[in-house]
């Protein structure tokens, strides 16, 4: 073949290949189209999954659509009240959102928020919470991608953790931080606990300090001393390489408060958690005109107008709220959204009763967000990875995002019965009283 027609030959090639070419995204165009014309999934039916796989109740929202294998996940637990959340979705959220729009998101959020008329009971938000997150899980399948990408994709590789470090005595504590050193953990939170009293976050002191009652008994100064004596033996025996954490959980008085917070400026704190009580938290500025040590809180809070004052004000510098009360994913965004302006940073809480779904919403959210400050770390046992599949991945102190669909994870409800929740306990999972020696209640 001579070269004019060997070059005619090739030109003819390209041309059928880019004819080609343009009839398969012609074709993708036409398939892009149906798809944005295709009509919305339906809520069909929402129900709870129960299960109590590690000591702790777990409630759990499945969503499912009118589109077949089309469903999604979303953590409701509040262990505290749980058997309040299956009614509170099953008789309430379920009759007003099924027949609607799964893919109206904000939509759904503020109709079930407001449909009650009184905002912000706890049963609610946490019903509404397993909703929301269900709907993003959708929303992420729908797509065929993470729920991180449509929140804007990655602005950091992994989310980092705090491992909690806990014991009845200050030595069990130091141990217990060196092995989360060894595992790679770069920030511990460490709580010890106080002989004679009854604490928290770590094991029950030795005997008990004289009181006028018989319940558990806590005295302020008693503690307060405690957990100065840690704070000083983790920070000399742990060094300067390892970030430290405590928690007051909100049980001394507001003059005690801004004292603790004034003596914890040696230590060099990553942060100072809860120090005031909810119903306390006007003294924040009082605090932050005196100290320089971070401050978190919020895990308490439920409502808009508890959190909104302390970051418009820049009076905390991490959110501690849980997403899996506070309304879900729709309002926690939100509010990390208007803590970015106020370089007001993220910790959201993510305790043992927070389902490994709303662990994997808060690690979507984290990874996407540029005001993350630290995410709070739970081990999972067998019996968890039993139930949920896909669960979070921790390598050398940090969690990974799945990079599948949605939220990346399954609930196995065969394997759910099996683990049933136990109603035994008297106060049916409540916190019970705490009393200073001479019998008033304290808050916890």
């Amino acid at each position: 073949m001579r070269r004019r027609e060997i070059f005619k030959s090739m030109a003819l090639g390209g041309a059928a290949a880019a004819l080609l070419a343009k009839k398969e995204a012609s074709a993708q165009e036409r398939v892009d189209r149906a798809a944005r014309g295709a009509p919305s999934p339906k809520i069909r039916d929402i129900s709870v999954i129960e299960c109590q796989p590690q000591g702790v109740r777990l409630s759990v929202v499945k969503v499912t659509t009118d589109q077949a294998g089309l469903y999604g996940y979303g953590c409701a637990t509040y262990t505290q009240r749980a058997d309040l959340v299956k009614p509170a979705v099953e008789k309430y959220l379920k009759p007003l959102l099924v027949g609607r729009p799964a893919d109206r998101i904000e939509d759904i959020w503020q109709m079930a928020y407001n449909s009650s008329y009184w905002r912000n009971a706890a049963d609610l938000n946490n019903a509404m919470s397993g909703v929301d997150q269900a709907l993003w899980d959708i929303k992420g399948r729908q797509a065929g991608l993470p729920v991180y990408q449509l929140l804007g994709g990655k602005a950091r590789e992994a989310v980092d953790l705090y491992g909690h470090a806990g014991g009845a005595e200050i030595a069990d504590v130091i141990a217990s931080a060196k092995h989360y050193m060894s595992l790679g953990f770069r920030k511990v939170r460490v709580q010890v606990g106080v002989p004679g009293m009854s604490g928290y976050g770590a094991g029950k002191g030795a005997g008990r300090i004289p009181s006028l009652h018989d319940y558990p008994v806590f005295e302020r100064e008693g503690a307060y001393r405690r957990a100065m004596a840690l704070l000083d033996a983790a920070r000399t025996q742990l060094g300067d390489e390892v970030e430290l954490l405590h928690d007051a959980h909100e049980r001394y008085t507001p003059t005690q408060a801004i004292r603790f917070a004034k003596d914890c400026e040696k230590f060099r704190l990553f942060f100072l958690e809860d120090v005031l009580s909810p119903e306390d938290i006007s003294y924040f500025k009082l605090i932050r005109q005196q100290t320089t040590t971070p401050l978190a809180m919020g895990e308490l809070f439920n409502s808009p107008h508890e959190w909104t004052p302390l970051i418009k004000d820049q009076l905390i510098d991490y959110m501690r709220m849980h997403v899996s009360q506070m309304g879900g994913l729709t309002p926690a965004r939100k509010v990390a959204a208007m803590g970015e302006l106020l370089n007001v940073r993220t910790a959201f809480h993510g305790p043992g009763d927070v389902s490994p779904i709303g662990h994997m919403a808060m690690i979507h959210l984290d990874i996407s967000i540029t005001n993350f400050g630290i995410q709070e770390y739970t081990e999972f046992n067998a019996a968890t990875a039993e139930i949920f599949s896909g669960l979070p991945v921790m390598k050398d102190g940090y969690f990974y995002a799945n990079e599948t669909p949605g939220w990346g994870m399954e609930v196995n409800e065969a394997a759910a019965k099996k683990y049933p929740f136990d109603y035994k306990h008297p106060l049916n999972g409540g916190w019970g009283d705490i009393r200073l020696p001479d019998g008033q209640i304290i808050k916890q």
